[in-house]
């Protein structure tokens, strides 16, 4: 077991999924010793909120008050649309966060949203052959059902990619083009952590490797997954984010 200084792992999952995803990933931080705490995001799972009115605040504020009653500040993941949340989440409350782990995730400037950031991705499969499905009344978004396995499990075996297809749900639409608002005085003091996937169809490798070089990120760790790397790669997900944790632990050793 390695030695983590008691940090918490907070896990925010992406858009066409909750918390559940994360499955895997929780079950090995938590063999390590972590405590890990996977945020289901409103607006899902007949919770009962009007699509219509969901904004990303109130996916920030589920995060918040996840994170509130911790007493030391945690290492906050964010995958794919998470990495919108949790970047709202790193301007709300700088204080709370001792790094922001991206994995394979959009990693705005101000002013950017998922919507203007995936549109200029030339390379992901998610706006071609009617893929991505918005609703009639343009509540929610979801994913063609017959292309969602290979989509997000390119590189699973057959039973994980059935379980992957089974596991994405409808996603509220609004909360996806409306801009981040970010600072470099709170958002821009997190350290920040990228885990590209380097085989993923959703959120392309040429994409995550623009915005990390438009970001400070200190450290990117590579693994040869599709987009539910959670899912196919958990034992090299949990690496990562352990490994943050443990350099985490050193800086805030070396500056107590």
């Amino acid at each position: 077991m390695s030695d983590q200084t008691n940090h918490t792992i907070v896990l925010v999952h992406g858009a066409f999924q909750n918390a559940n995803g994360w499955s895997r990933v929780k079950t090995k931080l938590e063999a390590d010793g972590c405590k890990v705490i996977a945020v289901n995001l409103p607006g899902r799972d007949g919770d009962g909120t009007d699509p219509h009115k969901l904004t990303p605040d109130d996916y920030k504020q589920a995060v918040l008050k996840a994170v509130s009653t911790e007493a030391r500040p945690v290492v906050l993941v964010g995958h794919s649309f998470g990495g919108i949340t949790v970047s709202n989440v790193a301007e709300a409350a700088p204080e709370k966060i001792s790094a922001l782990v991206y994995l394979s995730a959009f990693l705005p400037k101000n002013g950017e949203s998922l919507q203007s950031l995936a549109q200029t991705d030339a390379d992901s499969a998610l706006g071609r052959d009617g893929n991505f499905v918005v609703s009639p009344d343009y509540a929610y978004a979801s994913i063609k059902p017959e292309h969602a396995a290979e989509l997000f499990g390119n590189d699973a075996i057959d039973g994980d990619r059935e379980a992957i297809r089974k596991s994405l749900i409808s996603d509220p639409l609004a909360p996806m083009a409306m801009p981040v608002v970010l600072t470099a005085t709170r958002f821009g003091k997190v350290p920040k952590y990228y885990i590209e996937t380097t085989e993923d169809l959703i959120v392309s490798p040429a994409l995550q490797e623009r915005m990390i070089a438009g970001a400070d990120v200190k450290r990117v760790f590579k693994i040869s997954a599709g987009h539910a790397s959670y899912v196919t790669q958990p034992g090299d997900v949990a690496r990562a984010i352990l490994a943050v944790a443990a350099e985490v632990s050193e800086t805030l050793g070396a500056t107590a």
